[in-house]
């Protein structure tokens, strides 16, 4: 599936529109915003965990993946920012996921957090997809 940027976030997790098989989770990671003179993520544990990002959603196969960018480093450390305040993400980068549980309103359902991204047993697991690594031991890829 594909990676989506450019997502207009609604005021709070519960206004989530999420996929129509209530099954399929909605996979949120709140990244730092580009810093304008270098063009990558201000953050370096957020630009040491976007190549996994990347390939752990990458591919027809793999669930969809929308990137957040919470703001320069300056917003995403005022105490009020939304992301802080009504998103419940206080460290980036953030992966969560949101599904809709009994029927109720989209509901987080799980998150990886900084370091635990880089995992990528852990991060495969919590996106229920098999590994690089595990489909080249079963013969999926060459």
């Amino acid at each position: 599936m594909p990676i989506t940027k450019g997502f207009k976030v609604p005021d709070t997790a519960a206004h989530l529109t999420l996929p129509a098989n209530p099954a399929t989770p909605l996979y949120l990671a709140f990244i730092a915003s580009a810093d304008p003179a270098t063009g990558q993520p201000w953050c370096p544990d957020v630009r040491a965990a976007l190549p996994y990002l990347d390939a752990a959603f990458a591919g027809d196969t793999r669930p969809h993946l929308t990137i957040i960018e919470v703001g320069q480093k300056p917003q995403w450390k005022d105490p009020k920012n939304p992301f802080r305040t009504k998103w419940n993400i206080h460290n980036v980068p953030a992966l969560v996921r949101y599904q809709r549980v009994d029927g109720a309103a989209p509901a987080e359902t799980g998150r990886l957090m900084e370091g635990e991204i880089l995992d990528e047993k852990r991060l495969y697991e919590f996106i229920g997809q098999t590994t690089r690594l595990d489909d080249l031991e079963i013969g999926r890829v060459e």
